[in-house]
């Protein structure tokens, strides 16, 4: 694989991750829109690690504050403001990890990565996001999450597993229409990304593990970095950027990539 390929497919990775845009479906589209060939598992297991350390370092004092609580809610106790976090990231997360299995064991994920359905996903749920950001109220801060709300973000997480959806994208709309600050918002949905990408990997890793390939460890390495790098500094943009505007930029993009993938995959 050609360097500028793998550092494509990082860039794309890292900057789509967090933003409201899909990254899944990004990279779907690439190998088709592109003429490349298929980056692989393997290239998609480095890509997904290295936006894990990225969100892992930017939000650092969150992810500390949850593992220090992590003994305390396992044990079912959420008395503490890390235990309450720890809790509600893995109620968050039990709907979208036995929703993915299901579609993994299936084959049904593989029907669902064509262009229609990405640009169907990028365009409805980009207005999703425009309505529940426009109507949402402002009235709950991260400290404010409950069992209810995680497991209600949880549920719209689910729905991110349709390619285009955009996991940051929905998981944001949810906590909007719950009436969270778009801050807490984003921080809430970012955080919920650590568990789901962790458990993403390990799932893809156990495939790469069978065909595995030493020497395809150092484009992975490469892929990783690029990655990383790409997905921290998009992290710090769209936090910096939502201190005074909306998420309609994002939006705005969503629907002109939908609709075009539209007239695409029916012309």
């Amino acid at each position: 694989m050609y360097l500028f390929q793998l550092i494509l497919i990082a860039l794309i990775q890292g900057v789509t991750e967090f933003l409201p845009v899909s990254s899944s479906g990004h990279l779907i589209l690439l190998p088709g829109l592109s003429g490349m060939e298929d980056q692989g598992l393997l290239i998609d297991v480095a890509v997904h690690v290295g936006t894990l350390g990225a969100v892992i370092l930017y939000f650092r004092r969150d992810v500390w504050l949850g593992l220090a609580g992590l003994p305390r809610a396992l044990s079912g106790r959420a008395d503490t403001a890390g235990a309450r976090l720890a809790m509600g990231l893995m109620i968050a997360t039990v709907p979208v990890v036995f929703a993915g299995l299901v579609l993994y064991f299936t084959g049904l994920s593989e029907l669902m990565r064509s262009v229609a359905v990405i640009g169907w996903a990028m365009l409805l749920f980009g207005l999703v996001l425009y309505w529940a950001d426009r109507t949402g109220a402002a009235v709950k801060r991260t400290t404010d999450w409950s069992k209810r709300d995680a497991l209600i973000m949880g549920l719209w997480q689910m729905v991110a597993l349709i390619p285009g959806t955009s996991r940051s994208g929905i998981t944001i709309t949810g906590a909007r229409r719950l009436g969270y600050a778009r801050e807490d918002a984003a921080r809430l949905s970012m955080l919920m990304s650590i568990p789901t990408i962790a458990a993403s990997g390990i799932l893809l890793g156990a495939d790469v593990a069978q065909s595995a390939d030493m020497a395809a460890i150092r484009p992975a390495l490469i892929a990783a970095g690029f990655a990383f790098v790409s997905a921290l500094l998009a992290l710090a943009f769209m936090m910096r950027l939502l201190r005074s505007v909306s998420f309609t930029p994002y939006v705005i993009y969503r629907i002109i990539v939908g609709a075009l993938l539209l007239v695409w995959a029916y012309s």
